[in-house]
């Protein structure tokens, strides 16, 4: 091993200064500190796709009939793969993906309320759902419902939020203000 003992390595001018070639390991040293003051690429996760959308306006579901809820405002889609109310996975980005799903729910003053649930749908199956179960003697105006997941993702891979309410016959609003779904890879 050769010791070169500098204060500074400049590229010559318009080019790029490379350490090691190919199949080389460059090794940091325990203790040693790496101080950026300019553009870091290529390191760890970029955590994309990421996206966050969220309902437009009010969506109201019919008694006991699973709906599909219509995310028709996007706050941000890094690589255009939400459209049709549904994520899809793009090429090139399969991995663990973060999901959160919030739902809120208003029902007046349905006094016969028994049950509501959040589903997340995988290529058009549940994978994960959110129920609430309640005794309504009293009169209530809504409820929140909150899912976040890990979850595994290929290529080509959709998913999709969906609700369901139990209330003897009335139907159920979802908020659009606090109704939202958002996720971003977390691993490759």
């Amino acid at each position: 091993m050769s010791l070169l003992n500098v204060n500074k390595v400049d590229p010559a001018t318009g080019t790029g200064l490379e350490l090691g070639s190919s199949g080389d390991t460059i090794t940091i040293p325990s203790g040693a500190t790496i101080a950026n003051s300019g553009t870091a690429t290529g390191f760890g996760e970029s955590n994309t796709p990421a996206f966050a959308v969220r309902l437009g306006s009010n969506q109201t579901l019919s008694n006991n009939t699973l709906t599909k809820i219509t995310l028709d405002t996007e706050d941000y889609d890094t690589d255009n793969a939400f459209a049709s109310n549904k994520f899809t996975v793009p090429s090139g980005k399969a991995g663990k993906y973060k999901i959160t799903l919030n739902v809120y729910w208003s029902f007046g003053n349905n006094e016969s309320a028994s049950e509501i649930q959040t589903h997340l749908y995988k290529n058009g199956s549940s994978v994960q759902r959110e129920w609430i179960s309640f005794n309504p003697t009293g009169r209530m105006s809504g409820s929140a419902q909150t899912l976040t997941m890990d979850l595994s993702l290929a290529v080509s891979d959709y998913i999709e939020l969906y609700a369901l309410g139990y209330t003897g016959g009335a139907s159920i609003t979802v908020v659009d203000t606090q109704t939202r779904m958002q996720g971003f890879r977390i691993s490759s």
